[in-house]
């Protein structure tokens, strides 16, 4: 059995709605974030590449099926897959992955990776809104993300290179069963210059900001926390800003799925919050997030941007105000703003936001940690 079995009624009515509007016969998955949203188990075994070592598929006759090689298959079978895959193996030193779903599929047919003949299917759409079932899986790993970056945040000082911060992250977030992609960690010096700061031999200094994105069973999880041993004296006001762009941005989320409109309408809302925090230019120094799920950002608003906006369904968005950021994973309803990423044992503030369309909005997120130096 997977990790994590998923609603397999729900997969199997999205991909059959699928080939009847496209007029195709099967449709697989190869990459690994949408080989773990249709099986609920992980097709990696190389994490820097970006096709897994099987492809999972549907079609009208056989149902769900997984192609995959003759090293794999046993593991597969046994460890990673619910009893309604079948499992077809190919030899491993015969055709590559392609060629062996190429083979055994009916057609037309679409993948999202590279096979001869196939169309391309986009599964962000597929992907969108989450289920009852992922969401109550969405909760268990938000909260380990948050217990692991704020394990790591409460253990840190001041003379720690960004480098060993980023070390222990990796390992707490692994011993809780996630994979993380995505660590970066940016002491006061780095913090202030740059928005992706990844992690150096430098120390951390006055203050930190500690940011992660990891997955488990499919799903990712973003959060950010700030560390202060010697705190700058703008550090509280500007995170405080940061905070209360992206409460505005999740108010704006919700207010513009009930009213059928587009991420770009969201992000108008985060330009008009920054402009309220009177740092109105800040939005063109770093994306500002958009739909998390299961892929780190199933999309990232940008002006104009006409994804459509769901719910339920999980946002990540994570505004900056030079050195200072707020950033976590929620989850947004036709009537609820629930964090996923929430703090436990880490100070919070309640924020407002600074334009909600209908009443007020306010929710809580993290605070600056004060720690000594």
């Amino acid at each position: 059995m997977p990790p994590a079995t998923p609603p397999l009624a729900d997969r199997r009515a999205r991909l059959a709605t699928y080939l009847d509007a496209t007029d195709l016969a099967a449709v697989w998955f190869a990459r690994p974030n949408s080989f773990a949203w249709l099986t609920g188990g992980s097709n990696v075994v190389d994490r820097e590449g970006p096709v897994g070592v099987a492809a999972a598929g549907y079609d009208r006759e056989a149902g769900f099926r997984v192609v995959t090689d003759t090293i794999e298959a046993p593991r597969l079978r046994d460890e990673e897959l619910p009893s309604e895959f079948t499992v077809a193996a190919a030899d491993w030193y015969a055709d590559s992955l392609a060629e062996a779903v190429a083979e055994r599929s009916p057609t037309p047919a679409a993948a999202d990776f590279d096979v001869p003949g196939f169309a391309t299917v986009d599964p962000t759409t597929l992907r969108q809104p989450l289920t009852d079932a992922d969401i109550d899986r969405y909760r268990a790993v938000g909260a380990d993300v948050a217990a692991a970056i704020e394990a790591v945040g409460r253990s840190i000082a001041a003379t720690d290179t960004e480098r060993e911060v980023a070390t222990e992250l990796r390992a707490a977030l692994e011993a809780r069963g996630l994979v993380a992609p995505v660590v970066l960690v940016g002491g006061d010096k780095r913090a202030q210059g740059y928005r992706h700061y990844t992690p150096t031999e430098t120390a951390l200094g006055d203050y930190a900001l500690l940011s992660v994105t990891a997955h488990r069973g499919g799903l990712y999880a973003s959060a950010t926390r700030t560390v202060a041993f010697d705190a700058p004296d703008w550090l509280a006001d500007r995170h405080h800003a940061a905070a209360a762009v992206e409460v505005s941005a999740l108010a704006a989320t919700q207010q513009v799925a009930a009213d059928g409109g587009t991420a770009g309408d969201v992000f108008d809302a985060i330009q008009r919050a920054y402009v309220a925090v009177d740092w109105p230019d800040e939005w063109t120094h770093h994306h500002q997030g958009g739909a998390a799920g299961f892929a780190g950002r199933e999309w990232i608003a940008t002006p104009d941007h006409d994804a459509s906006v769901f719910t339920p369904m999980a946002y990540a968005w994570n505004p900056t105000v030079q050195g200072a950021k707020s950033e976590g994973t929620v989850l947004v309803t036709d009537n609820t703003i629930e964090p996923l990423t929430l703090p436990d044992a880490w100070p919070t503030i309640d924020v407002a936001a600074v334009d909600a369309v209908d009443g007020d909005a306010t929710l809580t997120r993290p605070a600056v940690l004060h720690r000594d130096p």
